[in-house]
């Protein structure tokens, strides 16, 4: 897991770097994040003084924001419909036991590796691909997830800021580069924060007795959490558990300041008391579980490397689980032999009719291999299965405009976002498709709106104006593209005045 002092680090942003964000606030219509680097400063709050240190709900929504800003600046956010809104189940499920009910928990998937995760401010929790690939169930899976949850809902931000405040602000945006360089290039992982940590002299004991207690208390509470859930509560200890395996580790030798979330015998021991003091829970792992599991590992896999060769020879073996038959279909995909896949993936069908992954696979499968006919008839029948399911209504979508048909694929995903909050990369789909369409107004708007999500304010306010030029537009189009380029421009404005009052 990444080690806790990124969590500290990921408050201290570098105004040239990162952006500020407000809170996006309903339909995808009314989104509108404020995200300009040389307007930070107006919406950060002042995170050297320590008179600031207590930070409101908006401003750790800000601060954790940003961090997945730069994340999807750098490319290294995972999209994918399918594991996002699988990731976002479980993490709902767990942020659902906290005491304000967590729904301002966001959980993204990142692009790595790496066996990692790490929290940051205003619910914002990152899950990396090489975790979900490493876990065997999927309770270990929730725990980690529980671990981070239980970061934010502790409020760990805050106790580390107040607790580390004697700390110069140049020595911690300096750690803040090199975590953040660390995190993104997937390499390095507890050591370089360890590294980190040491070069900045901030290995003192007392820093590794608070993170102790921090992590602790992020197990403690995590368990809680899990246990309510209904996952296994052992899972904590049994994943701490592998970890050491897997890494070789011995806690007679790990040096305890590359260590920011030590595994050791001692932790797994209080991991493993905490969680016989709730009932046992057999394997819960769903079938959804080894979907994304396998689907992860599919996607990730290094190019060059022969993975459908992988799961042919588990099939060989005699391996027909469900994981291992959607991961042979989704590898013969990628290697352009969807003809192949499509009668896996019917079969699958036969046996799990209720999976909606296994009719996006089918409905994408039938499309490469140019039966589109049957390939829009999958979709047809899945949304009337699973309705209003994002990654149903994406790759729906996607297959209709393949297909021609752009109005009623844009029409699909206008209903869609419109009751379910959509990626950025969501949002630009919407755009494509009101293009396609001819429908230049929309088109002009909804990449406004994902030029705003994605950071840059001056080119969102340059596709509102051309909405606003655009033909045929309808009074309620002209009054909503209207007030969304007043709201940036009144934002640029008043950051400018701002700057130069500095």
């Amino acid at each position: 897991m990444r080690a806790f002092v990124l969590i500290l680090l990921a408050a201290l942003l570098n105004a040239t770097t990162l952006a500020a964000a407000a809170e996006p606030t309903g339909s995808l219509g009314s989104r509108l994040a404020t995200d300009l680097p040389s307007a930070i400063t107006a919406d950060l709050p002042n995170l050297s003084s320590p008179a600031d240190l207590m930070l409101s709900k908006r401003e750790q929504y800000q601060i954790g924001y940003s961090v997945m800003l730069q994340m999807r600046q750098q490319g290294k956010i995972f999209d994918d419909p399918e594991t996002d809104e699988y990731v976002q189940q479980i993490g709902q499920r767990l942020a659902s036991q906290s005491t304000d009910g967590g729904g301002y928990f966001h959980y993204i998937v990142l692009k790595s590796n790496e066996i990692n995760s790490f929290a940051v401010t205003g619910g914002w929790v990152f899950i990396f691909t090489g975790l979900i690939a490493a876990t065997h169930t999927e309770s270990e899976l929730a725990a980690v997830m529980a671990h981070e949850t239980a970061h934010i809902t502790q409020n760990h931000v805050a106790r580390k800021l107040e607790e580390s405040k004697k700390a110069t602000m140049t020595s911690l945006v300096a750690m803040l580069g090199a975590v953040l360089l660390g995190a993104l290039g997937g390499g390095g992982g507890q050591a370089i924060e360890g590294g980190v940590i040491a070069s900045q002299g901030l290995a003192e004991q007392q820093q590794l007795d608070y993170s102790r207690s921090v992590e602790e208390e992020a197990d403690r509470v995590g368990i809680t959490y899990l246990a309510a859930a209904g996952f296994d509560p052992k899972a904590m200890a049994d994943f701490f558990a592998q970890l050491m395996r897997e890494n070789g580790m011995q806690d007679s030798w790990v040096p305890a300041t590359l260590e920011d979330h030590p595994v050791d015998a001692e932790r797994i021991a209080a991991a493993q008391a905490r969680a016989a003091l709730y009932p046992p829970v057999a394997d819960t792992s769903s079938p959804d579980y080894h979907l994304i599991k396998t689907r992860v590992e599919v996607l990730t896999a290094p190019r060059g490397e022969d993975i459908q060769r992988q799961f042919a020879e588990k099939i060989a073996r005699g391996d027909h689980s469900l994981g291992t038959m959607y991961g042979d279909a989704l590898a013969l995909m990628l290697d352009d032999k969807a003809a192949q896949a499509v009668p896996i993936l019917k079969r699958l069908i036969e046996q799990h009719g209720d999976l909606h992954l296994l009719y996006c696979a089918l409905g994408q499968a039938l499309a490469q291999a140019g039966d589109m006919k049957q390939a829009l008839a999958t979709f047809r029948l899945a949304t009337r299965l699973f309705p209003r399911n994002v990654p149903v209504t994406v790759r729906y979508a996607q297959t209709l405009m393949a297909d021609g048909q752009n109005s009623r694929a844009h029409r699909m995903l206008l209903d869609l976002f419109n009751n379910v909050d959509p990626t950025p990369d969501q949002i630009e789909l919407t755009a494509r498709a009101a293009s396609a369409a001819g429908d230049l107004g929309d088109a002009y708007y909804y990449m406004g709106i994902y030029q705003t999500e994605t950071g840059n304010l001056p080119l969102a306010a340059r596709q509102y104006q051309l909405a606003l030029a655009a033909p045929h537009l309808t009074n309620v189009q002209r009054a909503r593209i209207a007030a969304s380029l007043r709201q940036v421009r009144d934002y640029l404005a008043s950051a400018r005045q701002q700057h130069q009052g500095e």
